[in-house]
């Protein structure tokens, strides 16, 4: 694979991982809405059920968040390696 064929792969990747890091921070903010009101009903009702919902609702967040932070690593991981392309592209041009 050439460079400017890596470079449309790597693009298409980057794309892709931005739209899934849009719908993680959707559903984290959607989640936190609920962890907070399943932590407020654990407080007024004091009994092991609401407890338990709460732990869990808080889990939940904590695993979307840990996917978000994955996926940014990899993002972040991606551009690193498309901008060491781009320098390859531009050497190349200015070896002709």
């Amino acid at each position: 694979m050439d460079i400017a064929q890596r470079l449309r792969a790597l693009s298409a990747e980057i794309a892709t991982l931005q739209t899934e890091i849009g719908i993680l921070e959707e559903q984290i903010a959607f989640q936190t809405e609920v962890a907070d009101d399943a932590r407020i009903r654990a407080l007024v009702s004091e009994t092991p059920l609401a407890d338990r919902e709460s732990q869990e609702a808080s889990g939940d967040l904590a695993r979307i968040v840990r996917s978000r932070a994955d996926a940014l690593k990899r993002l972040e991981q991606l551009r690193a390696d498309q901008d060491g392309l781009l320098e390859r592209m531009l050497d190349e041009r200015g070896n002709r």
